[in-house]
């Protein structure tokens, strides 16, 4: 019998297929950042974490053009993985893991868009042992995935507007759906000491993300809230006082276009790991529990 998972309440993934995907990652990820080639973690990765890792990759390829054979392999173990049941696609599933590179939990988010897609990891987010929830499960113990767009029933924000609500928030200060910390007022308050220096100014322009790459993921928690993985763009212009000229470092000089004589503009992806209480909590806000930016692309004037 064959079940179509464009129209049945399906497991996203075969538990004997996701840790194939995960072996699959590992295995091209380190080999990608031996060889310092974008295109091999393009087979790998898609969304932010892409759009992060080849722009570092390439970066990293213009200074050691012959690769970094000694690159010390990226290992996961200790792995839970997440799947929820799904109708439609694109399908997703978390993989919860150990690293050998600290001593907190790397949560991947795997998607495909289609049965003869790969599966791509989307989002990583990197949180503390006490940080990772309490993930809800069915009474068949699958995870409970949250709505990608519309309204997702009893959650305190719609998972679906974080992003604008993000870009909104950073642009003016203004909004209610944020708790403090240091992904929201402390970036307010860091931005303010590089408005206006002695040697240059700065403008930050901030965007929502667009497009099914960059769509929201989220999973239910047993308190009644959400897990929401989310991406957001930033744009950053320093213009020089009169007298100084910009001096980028080399990983931000190799990615980018014309000469940076008086002005420098980077653009910055960031994707991020949100609590989404539950519509009746006490406290309603909408916590950051990571979240990881990556210049993408700089221009100089």
């Amino acid at each position: 019998m064959t079940v179509h998972g464009e129209r049945e309440n399906i497991p996203s993934v075969d538990k004997a297929e996701a840790p194939k995907a995960l072996e699959r990652f590992t295995d091209t990820y380190n080999k990608a950042y031996r060889e310092l080639d974008p295109a091999l973690a393009s087979q790998v990765e898609t969304g932010p974490l892409e759009a992060i890792t080849t722009a570092d990759l390439k970066a990293q390829h213009a200074s050691s053009p012959d690769g970094n054979p000694k690159y010390p392999s990226l290992e996961l173990s200790d792995v839970t993985y997440r799947i929820p049941k799904q109708v439609g696609w694109p399908k997703f599933f978390v993989a919860d893991t150990d690293s050998n590179r600290d001593d907190n939990r790397w949560l991947f988010v795997f998607t495909r868009g289609g049965a003869d897609e790969p599966w791509k990891a989307a989002y990583l987010s990197i949180l503390s042992q006490d940080e990772v929830p309490d993930f809800a499960t069915d009474k068949d113990g699958w995870a409970k995935p949250v709505r990608a767009a519309g309204p997702a029933p009893k959650l305190a924000t719609r998972p679906d507007k974080l992003s604008a609500e993000y870009a909104d928030y950073l642009m003016t200060g203004k909004g209610s759906v944020f708790a403090d910390g240091q992904s929201t007022s402390g970036l307010r308050d860091t931005r303010k000491k590089y408005l206006r220096t002695p040697k240059f100014w700065t403008e930050y322009i901030d965007s929502p993300a667009q497009g099914a790459q960059d769509a929201p993921l989220g999973l239910r928690t047993s308190d009644g809230g959400a897990i929401v993985f989310f991406t957001s763009h930033h744009r950053q212009k320093q213009t020089m006082a009169k007298g100084f000229r910009p001096n980028p470092d080399p990983q931000i000089k190799a990615l980018m276009t014309g000469e940076a004589k008086r002005a420098v503009t980077l653009t910055r992806i960031a994707e991020s790991a949100v609590r989404v209480p539950a519509k009746d909590a006490a406290d309603p806000k909408v916590v950051f529990l990571n979240r990881l930016e990556g210049v993408t692309a700089a221009k100089g004037e």
